[in-house]
């Protein structure tokens, strides 16, 4: 028996098993529906424009324009679609970067079948969620970086822990989805606010500052 107004959801994940699977676990609550599944940002942006729904379960990572930048333009098409993010990745500044850019919920992908279900029905209520495990990481990150390092900014603190992780100015651009010059102006912030022009100096002032540890160090 169909149920009248479903939560109607968009699946995007460039993995077709993924969808599937994705699929027979929402469907297998009566009151969603699964209205269109996407296989990169390009489809999943055509679809909520087109079909207005009030989920967007968004893969982090498909082939061709990335997701995280795309999820402002997203909301700005369906403002009432609440966007769930899906993801292999646990490292807990891209949840916050999720957040601050308009999704609403943040679900590793290990942890799906236990947490999706919840996210979406905290989202639908007003709320945000994330997985708690993941919440729990980045509400430590948030206030070692606020205690630690205030002349810092956001995107800077999170530069510099990708400078004491051994990224490279290219890796940190691709992975903030920022351009290499952009990247060049914040290590020169950073490295000018702190006085450590070496990597090694940066290194310990994130380890000893809490923002970091010795096991993400390469």
């Amino acid at each position: 028996m169909s149920v009248p107004n479903p939560l109607t959801v968009v699946l995007a994940d460039d993995h077709v098993v993924v969808r599937s699977g994705l699929r027979l676990l929402l469907e297998s609550e009566p009151a969603i529906e699964v209205v269109a599944e996407a296989g990169d940002v390009t489809a999943a942006v055509d679809a909520v424009a087109r079909l207005r729904p009030d989920v967007l379960v968004l893969d982090l990572h498909m082939p061709g324009e990335p997701s995280l930048p795309a999820i402002p333009r997203l909301r700005a098409s369906s403002p009432q679609t609440r966007v769930v993010v899906l993801t292999a990745q646990r490292d807990p500044s891209y949840a916050g970067e999720a957040l601050r850019l308009g999704a609403t919920g943040y679900v590793p992908k290990e942890a799906a079948g236990g947490h999706l279900l919840e996210a979406i029905a905290a989202v639908m209520a007003g709320g945000t969620y994330l997985e708690p495990q993941l919440g729990a990481r980045l509400a430590a990150t948030a206030a070692a970086a606020a205690g630690a390092a205030p002349e810092l900014t956001a995107r800077e603190l999170e530069v510099l822990r990708l400078i004491a992780r051994g990224l490279t100015n290219r890796e940190i651009a691709e992975r903030l989805f920022l351009s290499v010059r952009t990247v060049e102006s914040h290590r020169a912030r950073i490295q000018r606010k702190l006085g450590r022009s070496r990597r090694s100096d940066l290194v310990d002032y994130a380890l000893e500052r809490g923002l970091v540890d010795a096991s993400d160090l390469s």
